[in-house]
């Protein structure tokens, strides 16, 4: 791990006026905590809330089995978790801001763990399901004060890049990991315990972050904008299930076209929701700023592939070369490497380069991995099937996803820095979760039902063919619309 810099609160303490975090308080006796524990506790559940996103994709052969799950169930496992993640992260970033950043740190971690239990214990598909969407409400409680926290100890500028390097690359090690520690899990113990192995490590981070962390918040007193989150999440739940629903009844069929016009529909009445009240979950303003309405839609589109990758690969892996649950982990290891050495690397190109310029050259780096991963065969190689276009593909998207969270936040004020927090994430996770959606019906259409090592390897394809040209259509706006400079991210604010 990168040695975190010390704060420009730090740098200015005396013998007779000890370092206090900023904007902390009710400080233990002792002091503020070592910066490197609370990078630590903050990265850890950033791990953890990753980590879920990917850890199940080497399980799903096995749940299905298990549970009796269909196809578009499958699929359905991994979105209860990243809809509910996507839809209530705004309200989780919020309720940071407003009623403390340690507080929610430790709720949100608390549901997670318990829905974790849940899940791992589930005799039935729909309480596996609700378990996956509980976890996902949880995650969006905590990401956002993961990130709040830190940001709020680390100064701006090549300390804080640094900074949200370290938390990019943990959690990118969690998504990463997840093939890995789902493979070994599956193949050693069962899929359920996937999802129960959270409960230990959850309550030991929960016990560390509850004595060491101290509180902290930038809030007015404002209420919480529940009806926005729901509106949101509702919106992007019938939006993805609508688009699910294209596979088996096609676009102009009712059962397809009334759950998007109904999930369109939600997500515009979010939006007057958000235009008139007095405390809106989103302020519409934020968007104005220019550093930050760019991040957001780089991110969206960034998500709507990358989040597709384990997916697709640990499917790959096991349904067409067939790899047991562990050797398709291990085989995406060399992928887990990259997307950390790549957010390890991004802060150190940030300086020279500029953040704009990285994120262009992570995304095209990410689009060669992409293009090269869909010309894949149901007969291919371990080294041009996995290892190299999974290699690039992650490092593209660990040097793209640094700069992105960076921007995003740059442009915030203070009281605003929880909700910018979840707006990033959010962002992210609501494209992965809708390019899942689409991705998955293409890929099933595309193999047209049949379940032949061939017919699968050619809907796989597609939906690589599809990310590499989203990620190539996200490059080029990011050259176009990203700040370029530290003067015009100030100005944009």
């Amino acid at each position: 791990m990168t040695p975190m810099p010390e704060s420009a609160d730090a740098a200015t303490a005396s013998p007779s006026r000890p370092f206090r975090m900023p904007r902390l308080s009710r400080p233990r006796p002792g002091g503020a905590p070592p910066m490197w524990l609370v990078v630590a506790l903050t990265c850890a559940g950033q791990f953890l809330v990753v980590l879920d996103v990917s850890v199940v994709n080497v399980a799903l052969p096995s749940m299905r089995t298990g549970l009796g799950l269909s196809e578009q169930g499958l699929q359905w496992v991994v979105n209860a978790y990243a809809i509910a993640f996507a839809g209530f992260m705004l309200l989780g970033g919020r309720a940071g801001d407003l009623y403390g950043r340690k507080r929610m740190f430790l709720v949100g971690l608390g549901l997670f763990t318990l829905a974790s239990a849940a899940g791992g214990l589930a005799q039935d598909d729909w309480q596996l399901l609700v378990a996956r969407g509980v976890q996902g409400l949880g995650a969006a409680v905590l990401a956002p004060s993961t990130l709040t926290i830190l940001t709020a100890s680390v100064p701006e500028g090549a300390a804080r890049a640094r900074a949200i390097g370290t938390w990019t690359a943990v959690g990118a090690g969690g998504g990463a990991a997840g093939g890995l520690v789902g493979g070994l899990l599956v193949e050693t113990l069962s899929w359920r315990w996937v999802l129960l192995i959270n409960v230990p490590v959850g309550a030991v981070v929960l016990g560390a972050a509850a004595w060491f962390l101290v509180e902290g918040r930038a809030g007015d007193g404002r209420r919480l904008d529940l009806p926005g989150a729901l509106l949101v999440t509702a919106g992007l739940g019938t939006l993805a299930y609508g688009i699910s629903q294209t596979e088996a009844a096609g676009w102009t069929a009712p059962a397809t076209l009334l759950p998007l016009l109904a999930g369109l529909s939600l997500l515009g009445a979010f939006l007057a929701v958000e235009a008139r009240t007095a405390s809106p979950l989103m302020p519409l303003g934020l968007l104005r700023i220019r550093s930050v309405s760019s991040a957001n839609v780089s991110m969206f589109l960034c998500g709507s592939a990358m989040f597709c990758m384990w997916f697709f690969m640990t499917l790959y892996a096991q349904n067409v070369l067939g790899y047991t649950p562990l050797e398709a982990g291990l085989a995406l290891v060399p992928s887990s490497l990259a997307v950390i050495l790549g957010s390890k690397l991004a802060p150190r190109l940030m300086r020279p380069i500029g953040p704009r310029n990285v994120a262009v050259l992570g995304t095209v780096v990410a689009v060669a991995g992409f293009a090269w991963q869909s010309t894949m065969t149901s007969d291919g190689s371990y080294t041009t099937a996995i290892l190299v276009p999974g290699a690039l593909m992650m490092l593209g998207a660990g040097l793209a996803a640094t700069p992105l969270a960076s921007l995003a936040t740059s442009g915030a004020a203070p009281q605003e820095a929880g909700l910018v927090s979840g707006l990033v994430n959010t962002s992210r996770t609501m494209g992965g979760s809708l390019g899942l959606a689409v991705m998955s019906t293409l890929a099933a259409a595309e193999s047209a039902g049949s379940a032949t090592p061939q017919a699968l390897t050619e809907g796989y394809a597609l939906a690589f063919r599809v990310g590499a040209v989203v990620l190539a259509a996200g490059a080029a706006l990011m050259w176009l619309w990203l700040p370029r400079t530290a003067g015009e991210r100030e100005a944009a604010a």
